[in-house]
């Protein structure tokens, strides 16, 4: 039987053809003993796999997905969809090439209106959980349903509006409540009146399915003609234990580069948000602050990112660009 799916400690550097280039970085980052959350990859095999199919996800390779999943869930004591524990993941495209019109990154998957009860009880923080559910929402309908971002950008602006307060941060556990019930709402409008997917699991196969679809999009079909990129490469798939930047002001994330990335001179460069997750970085919704600001923010982190950038320069002899999470106070790099 075909090996469909990796978990992060099974491979390594050499394998980017059949990792892409995200899930081998992400393997031998863990074979060097770095703080990765864990999880697995779905090869480059499957997505091309996945067109000969009809545009199915094979039965074998749903198989292996679950396979790899149950041991995420046995790994970390959590279980996927549980009241109590449940388990959260990030999915992430990762082709061998790196190229733009790829799929965004999904984080939060595996939250219903079930599990984010019990998640609020086991953070002790309503607010976060509801948050990290209403993210989650905007982000699958957007990105796997292709529901326009501006739909839900417009009810968080009106729902700001009306609470008198600026930032998202600023919104309380009930404003954001009634942001998941306006959300699944224009997601059940845009489906012809198909409720949000509550089981985890449709959750995962419907986000694996759009990573698949992204490597047939017009924008990446451009880029690959003008790029000699084979079609037959496709695109793997990353699924991966969630680190949160956005449970309190002792939590964070950011990107960084070991070096100036325009002059090549040597020393951290990069942005980091407190109590914020991967794609506020980037959205301009808040502003950043410099990488240098996180020694004073978190001291404990900072050491340890900067032995992380160092070992990434040594052991790749070449200037590195990270993504990091920080979650009360404790380091992950994704």
């Amino acid at each position: 039987m075909a090996k469909w799916v990796y978990l992060f400690k099974e491979g390594n550097a050499q394998m980017r053809n059949l990792l892409g280039g995200k899930g081998a970085n992400l393997a031998e980052m863990t074979n060097l003993g770095l703080p990765i959350p864990q999880g697995f990859t779905v090869t480059t095999e499957a997505c091309i796999d996945y067109y000969t199919s009809g545009k199915m996800i094979t039965e074998e390779i749903q198989g292996q997905i679950f396979e790899a999943l149950k041991w995420l869930e046995e790994e970390n004591g959590r279980k996927f969809g549980d009241i109590e524990k449940p388990l959260l993941v990030s999915v992430r495209s990762g082709a061998r090439a790196s190229m733009p019109g790829m799929m965004d990154t999904i984080l939060n998957l595996g939250l219903n209106d079930i599990s984010v009860e019990g998640f609020a009880k086991e953070t002790g923080n309503p607010r976060f959980a509801y948050d990290s559910y209403r993210r989650f929402i905007q982000m699958f309908s957007d990105v796997v349903m292709e529901v326009p971002k501006s739909f839900f950008e417009k009810i968080i602006d009106e729902v700001k509006e009306a609470k008198g307060v600026k930032y998202d941060t600023e919104l309380t556990a009930d404003d954001l409540k009634e942001l998941i019930v306006r959300f699944k709402k224009v997601y059940s409008d845009a489906m012809n009146g198909a409720e949000f997917p509550q089981d985890p699991k449709t959750q995962l196969l419907e986000a694996v399915k759009a990573v698949f679809r992204s490597w047939d999009n017009p924008r990446a079909n451009v880029y690959r003609r003008d790029n000699d990129i084979p079609y037959s490469w496709g695109t793997a798939v990353n699924v991966q234990m969630m680190a949160f930047g956005n449970m309190g002001d002792d939590c964070g994330t950011g990107v960084a580069f070991t070096r100036d990335p325009a002059t090549g001179a040597n020393g951290l460069f990069g942005e980091f948000l407190t109590n914020a997750q991967g794609e506020d970085v980037v959205a301009g919704v808040r502003t950043p602050m410099h990488i240098s600001e996180m020694e004073q923010k978190f001291p404990e982190a900072f050491v340890q990112f900067k032995q992380v950038c160092e070992t990434l320069e040594k052991h790749y002899r070449d200037m590195q660009d990270m993504e990091f999470t920080v979650e009360h106070g404790k380091l992950y790099m994704l």
